[in-house]
């Protein structure tokens, strides 16, 4: 453990200083560039910010209307729209360097990708909340590997079989993958990333996972439920820690890798329907002294102080207009601390957010 914390440390980027507590953000209205070849985004499932600065995306467009990608029937209904790719690079100025994906051979594609990350040396892990299965690609698009089985659900304390897969993370130097699944199964699983080898797995608080629980009342003023309800989101620190979004029980937990349970904290624990806690990210100064965590059902972004926890802040609001939400589904962090959002449901956008006000420590 002490060797992997020191790698971690090693591979920490030199990057910008945190935002104070409450800091404001400030919408950055002209990221991204209007996209090419007439291309829109379906519901925004999945974004990651990789280590060029470049934020990738996943969308599904299956929900798409007639009326909004009218150019890609057959006779066109009208001049625009098409549905991009399913996975998109955008560059930070907000041009998009390329988009793949779609069934291809050799290995199934599903309808519903879910979740996407780039790791150290350049794969890009997708995931999905239907199909069961996680695919690893080369940077370009091209198929390395599939972990798990279309259509095929063991259950939670399946080692060889995925339920609904909705986010990844690799830590820079490890051949450890650590997936949140989360939407059928109620475990983070851990699988060695080269070979997709089954390493171990843990549901809340580090314990097996039940997957006959039944959680009784929900709310405030409710207890914390014995097991996740839906893993949704999973991100590393540099000194070993993983932070787990567990959505409708509306909580981040947090582990050391080898599942061990250190903490937990609620967030807006009134909430009902999806709940509030959907993906987690963290400011990029040296200590990472802040965590981000989109909450798509209060469409916003909660900022909370990392060493305890505690809510100092948040952004957004619910609306249509820039620099609001409608369902925050994922987000990502920049060397620069920009952080970035993308939409499900109608909201159907990506957007970046700029740290204004005073900015306290120093990077690196």
């Amino acid at each position: 453990m002490f060797a992997l914390l020191a790698l971690l440390n090693a591979c920490a980027p030199e990057s910008a200083a945190a935002p104070t507590p409450g800091a404001a953000f400030d919408v950055d209205p002209s990221w991204p560039q209007t996209f090419p070849d007439n291309w829109i985004l379906g519901q925004v499932t999945g974004l990651h910010v990789d280590n060029r600065d470049h934020v990738w995306v996943v969308h599904q467009s299956v929900v798409l209307s007639e009326a909004e990608a009218g150019a890609s029937l057959d006779p066109p209904i009208s001049e625009c729209c098409v549905p991009a790719p399913p996975v998109l690079e955008i560059d930070s100025e907000g041009r998009v360097v390329q988009g793949w994906g779609g069934p291809g051979e050799g290995y199934f594609w599903p309808s519903s990708p879910h979740g996407v990350f780039v790791d150290h040396e350049d794969n890009v892990w997708i995931g999905t909340n239907s199909f069961h299965q996680i695919m690893k690609f080369t940077r370009d698009g091209r198929h390395l590997m599939t972990i798990g089985e279309p259509e095929v659900n063991g259950g939670s304390n399946a080692p060889d079989r995925l339920g609904g897969p909705a986010a990844v993370f690799r830590y820079p130097g490890s051949d450890e993958i650590f997936v949140a699944d989360g939407y059928r199964n109620r475990r983070v699983v851990v699988y060695d990333a080269n070979t997709g080898e089954y390493l171990r797995h843990w549901g809340a608080y580090g314990q097996q996972p039940d997957d006959d629980y039944r959680r009784g009342e929900r709310g405030a003023d409710a207890p914390p439920a014995e097991q996740f309800a839906t893993v949704h989101g999973i991100v590393g620190s540099h000194d070993g820690l993983l932070y787990v979004a567990d959505r409708s029980n509306n909580r981040v937990q947090v582990f050391h890798t080898d599942g061990t349970f250190v903490t937990e904290r609620l967030v807006a624990p009134a909430t009902l329907a999806s709940g509030s806690s959907f993906s987690v990210g963290l400011s990029p100064d040296a200590d990472q002294t802040y965590l981000y965590l989109a909450d798509g059902t209060n469409h916003k972004v909660w900022i909370l102080r990392r060493a305890d926890l505690e809510i100092v802040g948040s952004f957004g609001r619910g609306g249509r207009q820039v620099g609001q939400f409608i369902r925050v589904h994922n987000l990502g962090v920049d060397s620069q601390g920009n952080v970035y959002t993308g939409e499900a449901a109608d909201g159907r956008r990506v957007q970046r957010f700029v740290p204004s006000g005073d900015v306290s420590g120093a990077g690196g």
